[in-house]
């Protein structure tokens, strides 16, 4: 659930800073994809650790 959450919200966030920059529509894309990838490898990492913890 963290992995899909931290996805979903790197996607957004790069989509706003890549329209905040005045990207075009491959731009956009482009960062969406790349922060969410980057994001949700962090959540993947949060949840083994939450999970070998508990």
């Amino acid at each position: 659930m963290i992995v899909i959450l931290a996805a979903i919200g790197g996607a957004i966030w790069g989509g706003l800073l890549a329209r905040k920059r005045g990207g075009k529509p491959a731009d956009i894309a482009q960062y969406a994809a790349g922060y969410a990838i980057a994001l949700a490898l962090v959540g993947l990492i949060i949840t083994i650790v939450l999970e070998r913890m508990l």
